[in-house]
């Protein structure tokens, strides 16, 4: 059972100012429909986000440091300068993702789909692709 639900989060995003920022560290976000917020900035590290949606996500400068994303949905999230290092992305969905500069240092990217992904300037050392799908795959030759 996730610790917050799409309303929490909705609240949260609805009464924070503009210079502050979200700060969900280690929150139980398992399943969560997160699709077309803005989370731009939060701070999400070791939250656990398996299997959630965030389709569409605008999570641009995101803290997400540890954070469990494995079989979630980041179709067209926006990922630009997203810090993902050591994240476990294991089987999810970013195709169409823009991560422009983001950091998946360590990152699990097992099986995860990276279709048309813009992955331009990325940091990638030590990152698992294995059996990732790179179709398509903008700034990233493997």
């Amino acid at each position: 059972m996730p610790d917050l639900t799409r309303s929490d989060i909705l609240k949260i995003t609805a009464l924070r100012s503009v210079d502050s920022k979200i700060v969900l560290s280690g929150a139980n976000l398992e399943g969560v429909d997160l699709s077309d917020l803005k989370l731009s900035g939060a701070e999400l590290t070791s939250a656990n986000l398996r299997d959630a949606n965030l389709s569409g996500t605008n999570l641009s400068g995101a803290e997400l440091r540890g954070a469990n994303l494995r079989d979630a949905n980041l179709y067209s999230a926006n990922l630009w300068l997203a810090k993902l290092w050591s994240a476990n992305l294991t089987g999810a969905n970013l195709s169409g993702a823009e991560l422009r500069g983001a950091n998946l240092t360590g990152a699990n990217l097992t099986g995860a789909n990276l279709s048309g992904a813009n992955l331009s300037g990325a940091e990638l050392r030590g990152a698992n692709l294995t059996n990732a799908i790179l179709t398509d795959v903008i700034g990233y030759k493997p």
